[in-house]
């Protein structure tokens, strides 16, 4: 990474994609390849991230007997980033620091948006919950969603354990999101190994960097 990476410093970013397209292993490779740049990186997860946040994403993911309506599942995960935007993320934002957030508002449109929330209605909430403070970019791992959920393995949480035409829409709708969004996306091929996937992620911070 180059000096120009210096232009990140307050910068939110969000890492996206389908079950198993290998955020994490993403997230901790931007995080230290940032640090080396010389940046502040805070790390958020959506949902979660807080004390209130955590136990909303138990409800959300490991309660397997509660049949959440789609709608409350999408303001479930409004409530927790609602909580994540004012402890964490804006507080870091605000310090100079890069906020690297595993998932946010992209989820809800894909998993929710599967379930047949409208997408302008996920938007609309949103903007509310968050109080317009949307990412500056969101990158997009895009991953076959069978490839993906091989990955995962067998112990699978509530939206990973439905069912594989469900799972078909949720890459559709991440695929999407450039038309749709309110925000800047970056799709990003998730599939070889991590170091490639790596280097992409890179170009498309850099062609983002241009433009800002």
């Amino acid at each position: 990474m180059d000096e120009s990476f210096s232009k990140l410093k307050g910068r939110f970013l969000v890492m996206d994609g389908p079950d198993g397209a290998g955020k994490t292993t993403q997230l901790d490779l931007l995080t230290e390849a940032l640090q080396q740049a010389g940046l502040d990186v805070a790390r958020a997860v959506d949902p979660g991230g807080t004390p209130a946040g955590q136990q909303i994403r138990d409800i959300l993911l490991h309660h397997e007997d509660l049949d959440l309506a789609p709608m409350c599942e999408t303001m479930l995960f409004m409530a927790s980033r609602a909580q994540l935007v004012a402890e964490v993320i804006r507080p870091a934002s605000e310090g100079g620091r890069v906020v690297l957030c595993d998932r946010f508002i992209s989820a809800t449109l894909a998993y929710q948006g599967a379930l047949g929330i409208e997408p302008q209605a996920i938007i609309v909430a949103a903007d509310m919950a968050i109080e317009k403070l949307w990412p500056d970019l969101t990158l997009v791992l895009d991953l076959p969603s069978g490839e993906g959920l091989s990955r995962v393995g067998k112990v699978r949480d509530r939206m990973e354990s439905r069912t594989d035409d469900y799972h078909e829409q949720v890459r559709r709708n991440f695929q999407a999101l450039p038309g749709c969004y309110p925000a800047p996306v970056a799709l990003v091929d998730a599939a070889g190994t991590p170091e490639q996937v790596h280097e992409r992620i890179v170009k498309a911070l850099e062609s983002h960097i241009q433009k800002i």
